[in-house]
């Protein structure tokens, strides 16, 4: 069966045969630097729908390994695959390869917003909203629990709320309320689920490993941050002149032309364009070594 979203991009679907679905996905070639800008522009450019494709396919491998992230709330994964297929198919949709940075680095974002929804509205006896705090404390209070050995069955203690309250920035009874609802009536941490091999088991043994990561860390430390304090120290790089440049061009809301510019700098045009280009190619360079180090690029092990 095939599934279509608004780019035109036609997809496997995970929900007859998931072991065959995986199997399926390892076959489509992953691209390297070069491919994935060449394919981007061609979307981005023209529209093509054949170029989204290959873009999506090869990173379904991606999607297919952060939902088995979130295989510990219960859902079926067959699900949770094809949410972040979606959330993917968004990424490709928004990506701007001008930008500096891999699809993968961008598309993680998209393909966990979208899982996590999915699991937001699917979870029954977790009624949370939808803010940003609610949603934090949701998907992170298991695991700051494990941090701190609290992962028995009823109320956490008065110093293990504070803790987890000042920890995740909530306030204390949204600690408790949550941590209640994630124990209690159909959820409960004990209670028994078939596993795919036709096994039973206790919920609380299918919980993913809660150890951090790097796309983990990616998300919990909130990606837009990172990627502008990121931008903040790549722009050191520059000379002023440059940097004042990229910005008027690039980082504002109402862009300064060339011949703005040219006046202000008593220079042509084109020189005006060739210290814009030269700037923002520095500026992608210190950007991605500042990714490297963060281990934001070269997200190929999937």
């Amino acid at each position: 069966m095939n599934n279509l979203n608004s780019t035109g991009v036609s997809l496997l679907s995970p929900d007859n045969n998931l072991g065959r679905y995986l199997d399926q996905i390892k076959k489509f070639p992953m691209l390297d630097a070069d491919q994935e800008y060449v394919l981007a522009k061609d979307w981005l450019d023209k529209q093509n729908t054949k170029a989204a494709h290959k873009l999506v396919t090869s990173h379904l491998r991606l999607v297919a390994k952060i939902a088995m992230g979130y295989r510990g709330y219960g859902l079926p994964v067959a699900d949770l695959i094809a949410e972040g297929n979606i959330g993917m198919m968004h990424a490709v949709k928004k990506f701007d390869p001008e930008k500096g940075f891999r699809l993968a680095t961008y598309a993680m974002w998209w393909i966990k917003a979208a899982i996590q929804e999915f699991v937001l509205k699917s979870w029954s006896q977790v009624k949370i909203g939808t803010t940003a705090s609610q949603k934090k404390l949701f998907f992170n209070l298991r695991k700051i629990k494990a941090k701190i050995n609290a992962l028995e069955d009823g109320d956490l203690s008065p110093n293990q709320v504070n803790h987890i309250a000042k920890t995740l920035d909530v306030a204390e009874d949204d600690v408790i309320s949550m941590n209640r609802r994630m124990l209690g009536g159909d959820h409960s941490l004990n209670s028994q689920i078939n596993r795919n091999d036709g096994e039973e088991a206790e919920w609380q043994d299918m919980l993913s490993d809660e150890r951090d990561n790097q796309e983990t860390q990616f998300v919990n430390n909130q990606e837009k941050n990172i990627r502008n304090k990121m931008m903040v120290e790549a722009l050191e790089h520059l000379k002023l002149r440059e940097k004042d440049i990229i910005i008027k061009r690039r980082l504002i809301d109402t862009p300064k032309t060339l011949e703005e510019l040219s006046q202000e700098y008593k220079v042509s045009r084109e020189r005006v364009r060739q210290i814009e280009t030269r700037a923002f190619e520095k500026l992608q360079e210190a950007m991605k070594i500042k990714a490297k180090e963060l281990k934001l690029i070269g997200t190929n092990e999937y």
